[in-house]
């Protein structure tokens, strides 16, 4: 199948590359055309994928439009809040190209509307099947080839699904598929805002056991706030859910960890947020998340503390006080 990687930080990159790996055709759009020049020229993003070759069947191109041409797939690989004008942008570079499917990359609502990727896609992309691929995932690793497995939602009505997942899959990447859209990008999002709650853990210094309790009650939070907001419970028992709440919250890899530690360490958000190169998803979902459970009246403790410490300047030690002296109840 053709496909178009609309995106060229860590996580694009390193999937154009599986995509090459594969024997699909793919080409990789950068936002920035010094970017593409760059690429070409070092078969290497030194930026975001250090150290890792890109192969000369991963075409590279600076023109949207000419890459665009015929594709069947189109991944939208930017973060969540750039996803609206990503997707724009492809809207108006396709011309007389309609692709099967166009999935998201991304994990996070967006600001204000509180709308999944799936759901802007859909705005801005009218006409063209919207799908998210996610799952516990670190670039590095599947750019490297180690095994990894992910999750392909989309609409029951997709026609092309079985075959976007066959061309997905291989030797190094299990692809499975789903048709809970809400679900899946629901537990992409949240397990984020968790992963920062586990690096503030890990940043006091409070050992395994509070870890522990963190994701065992941040996961039945995230099914508590899925289903309140539309999702199959069964689905943040999957990959991802409890799959990519796992892998961020213990990655040494994972910026929303490492974001996390480092607010548990004594650093201030304003410090960790200026002048940052990469994307903390889980910042900018904790806000959104926050005004949909206010707004939809869903109790979400854990989050509740975490847009405390994010945005209202709560100290951490504080916010796991107050988590542990909540009132008592049955599990």
């Amino acid at each position: 199948m053709k496909f178009v990687v609309v995106g060229a930080g860590a996580w694009g990159t390193a999937f154009a590359l599986h995509l090459a790996r594969a024997g699909q055709a793919v080409t990789l759009v950068p936002r920035r055309a010094e970017q593409a020049l760059s690429l070409t020229a070092a078969r290497e993003n030194t930026d975001y994928l250090p150290g890792v070759a890109l192969p000369l069947e991963l075409h590279v191109d600076t023109s949207l439009e000419a890459a665009l041409a015929g594709a069947e797939v189109v991944l939208l690989a930017c973060p969540s809040q750039a996803l609206r004008e990503t997707g724009a942008r492809v809207c108006a570079a396709l011309g007389a190209t309609k692709p099967q499917l166009v999935v998201s990359l991304a994990k996070g609502l967006e600001l204000g509307t509180h709308l999944r990727p799936s759901q802007v896609i859909a705005e801005v992309l009218p006409g063209i099947p919207a799908a998210s691929l996610t799952g516990p995932t670190n670039a590095a690793e599947v750019a490297r080839g180690l095994p990894a497995a992910m999750v392909l939602a989309a609409p029951a009505t997709a026609t092309s699904v079985a075959e976007v997942q066959a061309a997905l899959s291989g030797a190094t990447l299990r692809v499975y598929t789903s048709d809970d859209l809400p679900g899946v990008e629901y537990g992409g999002s949240l397990k984020n805002i968790y992963a920062i709650a586990a690096g503030c853990c890990d940043g006091l210094k409070l050992g395994d056991n509070s870890r522990a309790a963190l994701l065992t009650r941040a996961l039945a939070e995230m099914v508590r706030v899925g289903v309140a907001l539309g999702a199959r419970p069964e689905t943040f028992y999957g990959l991802s859910g409890f799959g990519d709440l796992i892998a961020t919250c213990h990655g040494a890899w994972s910026r929303n960890r490492q974001f996390g530690f480092a607010i548990g360490e004594g650093r201030t958000v304003a410090e960790l947020m200026a002048h940052r190169k990469t994307v903390v998803e889980g910042y900018k979902t904790t806000e959104s998340f926050h005004g949909l459970c206010v707004e939809r009246k869903i109790d979400a403790p854990i989050l509740r503390e975490m847009h405390a410490i994010l945005f209202e300047g709560k100290v951490p030690a504080s916010a796991i006080k107050a988590l542990m002296t909540r009132g008592l109840k049955r599990e």
